[in-house]
């Protein structure tokens, strides 16, 4: 569907630097800014603070948000410089402050940002993981909440509302699933997966994920609060995607054909500027 109407172009990205790298053209760049403004735009509208973080992190960056060392051979490192290319903005933005004594009345602090992801996917390979699914860069935007511990339950329900919003106005069909223990993250105290269907694969495809940390993220990043006794105490960290863009292009273009092109929902044409691709 991609190349027959020649939105991405993934052969050009294998040439330029290899698989999982797709080049995005005419309506299909413009599709891909036009969900990052939205997510920005619905998640700013939610009282998150919009930041610009850098796109590489140092040992301690990694380390302080678990992905080091759990993850790094699905890291690009840079080893003359030692330092990591980012896998989700959820490391630089919980990052931020590290190593930080805030004030009870300094929270919930809610951030969320735009950047690039680079995973290497160690052996990921054959038709299942081809086109959209599973890509070495891809764009993302995030949503990142530190909460008092007595509201990280709360504040987890209100992100998986706000995540169903979004996909409600996308108008993409999705279902929610608590995972069990056993399917949790190194990190992750309890995690809700959003998942579209995919038609062509036959499949349902995570498309987001909403985590609460409790106080495992701030012990390593010795972020703490001051408790209304002035006693310290761990802050819980939050994190999900809000959203991924890979499979919600994909989403689009399966669910979204017509006999005249591809339909773009409603909610995003006052980003994109036109209503079909064809």
């Amino acid at each position: 569907m991609a190349t027959k109407y020649d939105i991405i172009n993934f052969e050009l990205g294998n040439k330029i630097t290899g698989a999982g790298f797709p080049v995005y053209k005419g309506k299909g760049a413009r599709l891909q800014r036009a969900l990052i403004q939205y997510f920005l735009d619905k998640n700013t509208g939610a009282g998150y603070t919009e930041y610009q973080v850098p796109h590489l992190v140092n040992e301690a960056s990694g380390f302080g948000t678990g992905q080091l060392p759990d993850k790094e051979g699905q890291m690009y490192h840079v080893q003359n410089d030692g330092l990591y290319l980012i896998p989700t903005a959820e490391v630089p933005l919980t990052n931020m402050f590290r190593d930080q004594l805030l004030n009870v009345g300094d929270l919930p602090i809610c951030l969320t940002g735009y950047t690039p992801c680079f995973r290497r996917e160690a052996g990921s390979y054959g038709a299942h993981v081809r086109g959209l699914n599973r890509l070495h860069q891809f764009d993302k935007v995030e949503i990142v909440r530190l909460e008092e511990p007595k509201n990280s339950m709360a504040a987890l329900d209100k992100m998986v509302e706000h995540v169903k919003e979004i996909l409600k106005e996308l108008e993409l069909p999705y279902r929610v699933l608590r995972l069990c223990g056993g399917d949790l993250g190194f990190t992750a105290s309890l995690t809700y997966d959003f998942e579209i269907y995919s038609a062509a694969q036959k499949r349902w495809l995570e498309i987001s994920s909403i985590s609460t940390f409790n106080g495992f993220q701030a012990e390593r990043l010795q972020l703490r609060y001051k408790d209304k006794e002035g006693k310290k105490q761990p802050v819980h960290t939050l994190n999900g995607s809000a959203l991924a863009l890979p499979r919600v292009v994909a989403g689009l273009l399966e669910n979204f054909q017509t006999k005249d092109g591809i339909r773009i929902p409603k909610a995003l044409v006052p980003y994109t500027g036109f209503d079909l691709i064809n």
